[in-house]
């Protein structure tokens, strides 16, 4: 298992390659992320490595977390995250790990949350038609008949598209290929979408590749 990093989306945009064709590629600006905390298997059962991201403000600091971020530097950060290792003594709490983790190449999964929607119809959730727009009809945007009443199995069957809350849901995305990388900007530059808005949180993980 590879160890990956945790980032935040910047922007989408465009790169010319070499024959002059253009693709679609995302900014992402990923660490520097540092080790806070290690998992053992004689200790815990497994092999871990825990990450921060993004330093807190010292006036929005509490006296617990002061305390837990002693050992990594007393760095209290916004977000942590466990990545699992082959081998957690690879990696000391208080080490920095940055995008040249990363070469261009490599492929990655990204995990985030996809942009939140609110409560939507049938017809912008699920993609239905819809009824008559003319001509009087009253059946315009909705869902129609949802179930059989008078035979079986005479009731709402599960799975039924319905109106209901839509997006801000964990979305993974494989098999993302790095186009670039800019150590000194802390930047990853990938081929393709990934999940969620502008400075929304991210996992990138490196694919380890079967041989």
């Amino acid at each position: 298992m590879a160890i990956g990093l945790i980032g935040k989306k910047v922007s989408c945009t465009q790169m010319f390659q070499e024959d002059g064709a253009s693709i679609a590629v995302t900014v992402v600006k990923a660490g520097p992320c540092r080790v806070t905390d290690k998992r053992s298997v004689p200790k815990h059962g497994y092999h871990a490595v825990q990450l921060g991201f993004e330093p807190k403000k010292e006036s929005r600091i509490k006296k617990p977390e002061k305390g837990l971020a002693a050992a990594s530097g007393g760095i209290v950060h916004h977000r942590l995250k466990e990545f699992r290792v082959n081998d957690s003594s690879d990696y000391e709490v208080g080490q920095d790990l940055t995008v040249e983790l990363f070469s261009p190449g490599d492929v990655v999964k990204v995990s985030g949350n996809s942009k939140g929607r609110g409560f939507q119809g049938v017809i912008k959730r699920h993609g239905h038609h819809g009824g008559p727009g003319s001509h009087g009809s009253m059946f315009n945007r909705a869902p129609g008949s949802i179930a059989v009443g008078s035979a079986y199995p005479s009731r709402v069957v599960k799975g039924r598209p319905l109106p209901g809350h839509m997006g801000d849901r964990r979305v993974t995305i494989k098999n993302m290929r790095v186009v670039q990388v800019r150590p000194e900007d802390h930047l990853l530059v990938l081929k393709g979408a990934v999940p969620g808005p502008p400075n929304g949180i991210l996992l990138i993980e490196k694919v380890e590749r079967k041989q």
